[in-house]
Parts: C-alpha cells; structure tokens; sequence
C-alpha cells in the first residue's frame, strides 16, 4: 500500500485522504458529505478513502490518532490536515485554498 500511496499523493491534481474506521460514527457522517464534494468538484480532486483498521502502518505513518482525520496532498506535500467532520462547504473551499 505504501508505494501506491506515494503514487497517488503525488498527483498533480489535489487528493483529500480520508483515514476512517467502520466503527467510527462521525465518519459515517462524513461520508455522504465527501461524496458531494466529489459530485461538486468531479475531476478536479481525488478523494481517496483508507480504512485505518486495515491499514495500520499507513496511519502510523502519518500519526493519525483519531478518525476522520483528512489530509489533503498534492505533488507529494501535505497541504491541511484536520480531524473531525466539515461541512461540503467547508471542505471544498479548503481545497480551493490550499491547492496548489
């Protein structure tokens, strides 16, 4: 998964990981809000998903320490980071902002 990781985030256009868990409530909640921004944005942004539970080192990697957590990468650097759950709004402007 590493390898792939590195592949993905070091895309020209910006993607926003999502590190969630099955378990985790808020990230139920984020889930149809990411879906919109996906529906709203299309092509312009990645939003990749990663199950913290199955992937360990990844969230180790990056210290993830509560879910959601969300990082957005573009061109291998990590641009935001936050957990807790945002409006669609709120998370497309971020986006818009923090691209590069």
């Amino acid at each position: 998964m590493n390898d792939s990781f590195q592949n993905i985030i070091n895309s020209d256009k910006p993607v926003l990981i999502d590190f969630f868990a099955t378990w985790c409530g808020p990230c139920k909640m984020l889930a149809p809000i990411l879906k919109e921004v996906k529906d709203n944005m299309g092509d312009r942004v990645s939003i990749i998903k990663i199950d913290v539970d199955k992937n360990q080192e990844l969230a180790s990697k990056y210290q993830v320490r509560g879910v959601p957590t969300m990082m957005l990468f573009q061109k291998g650097h990590q641009l935001w980071r936050q957990s807790g759950v945002l409006s669609k709004e709120d998370i497309i402007s971020i986006i818009i902002d923090k691209s590069l």
